[in-house]
């Protein structure tokens, strides 16, 4: 939603909680001059919304005495798709506290009929979601510029500071923003790299928006390329396996890695890679159905002692 949209819609819940306001007062909040407020009014009215103005040292904008805006309607479907983002949204952090997701709950109840605002509250106090945790430390005001200009695709610059490197300035087209695993990543076309490139959020700093715009390619699917990123990012030790179990059983433990398996007479088919055998091991003990290691020697060897520390740690005190 643009700007100018979302402040229309922002005079008019102000004009709905304060009565009179004066256009000094509205500009102030809504961080334009008096002339935009003008305008805004004056959107106001073509939507249909009767405004009265009044002149004078006291004057100002006022909605018509007894106007409300009708009641939401919303589907069962659509009230449970407005409470879970709500969690999801205060879990991920996408509000800088819990009193900004009260906000939102308050503003949204005031134009809903008294059942959906009774299933709306019942969601709200007795549903809870169990979400990655976010690891990083991104900035929510870095984030909100980065969506909104991937939204407008506009060019954007930031100083960037991968892994064991340097920090870089980078010009990017953003093409989508994702999260994955406890991370916030952007996805988009780096000039300095001049190919797709995947930024992690909490990596980056100083974003400002370039006048320069861009094409996204059509029906481009940002989440997509990320987990076909990760699942292909070369690492040091090759690993090949059997999963003797179907795509449906083993999809549940695999995390968007299915794009790595092929299936075979006696099960699945798994070429990937790792940095770390020990991890991978850890990770591969968990799978509740028959793995087989075909390569490399090494990881079963790191399965074979991780399972004996396991029994050395456990104790049966029956």
């Amino acid at each position: 939603m643009s700007k100018p949209v979302t402040r229309v819609l922002t005079l008019l819940e102000l004009l709905q909680t304060h009565g009179m306001l004066s256009g000094p007062d509205i500009a102030r909040r809504l961080h334009v001059d008096n002339r935009t407020v003008r305008r805004y009014i004056s959107a106001q009215e073509q939507l249909g919304i009767p405004v009265v103005t009044e002149q004078g040292r006291y004057g100002g904008y006022k909605l018509v005495a007894g106007f409300k805006l009708p009641p939401m309607m919303c589907t069962d479907e659509e009230t449970l798709a407005i409470s879970l983002g709500l969690l999801a949204a205060n879990q991920l952090g996408l509000a800088e506290n819990e009193p900004a997701i009260a906000s939102v709950q308050a503003k949204l109840e005031r134009v809903m009929p008294a059942n959906l605002k009774r299933r709306v509250r019942a969601i709200r106090n007795s549903a809870s979601l169990i979400l990655p945790n976010a690891h990083g430390s991104e900035n929510k005001d870095d984030l909100l510029r980065l969506t909104d200009a991937a939204h407008a695709q506009q060019r954007v610059r930031f100083s960037y500071q991968a892994e064991n490197s340097e920090a870089q300035l980078r010009d990017v087209d953003p093409h989508g923003i994702v999260f994955r695993r406890g991370h916030w990543y952007m996805v988009g076309h780096c000039h300095l790299r001049k190919a797709l490139r995947t930024f992690r959020l909490d990596r980056l700093s100083q974003v400002k928006a370039l006048s320069h715009s861009f094409l996204r390619p059509q029906e481009f699917d940002a989440a997509a390329h990320l987990n076909h990123s990760m699942q292909n990012v070369p690492r040091q030790f090759p690993v090949s396996l059997v999963l003797h179990t179907d795509l449906n059983s083993a999809s549940h433990y695999l995390q968007g890695l299915e794009g790595l398996l092929q299936q075979q007479d006696d099960g699945l088919l798994m070429n990937t890679s790792t940095d770390c055998m020990q991890w991978f091991a850890r990770w591969l003990v968990q799978m509740p159905f028959q793995v087989s290691i075909l390569q490399p020697l090494a990881l079963w060897e790191a399965v074979d002692t991780h399972i004996r520390q396991l029994q050395q740690n456990m104790r049966f005190n029956g």
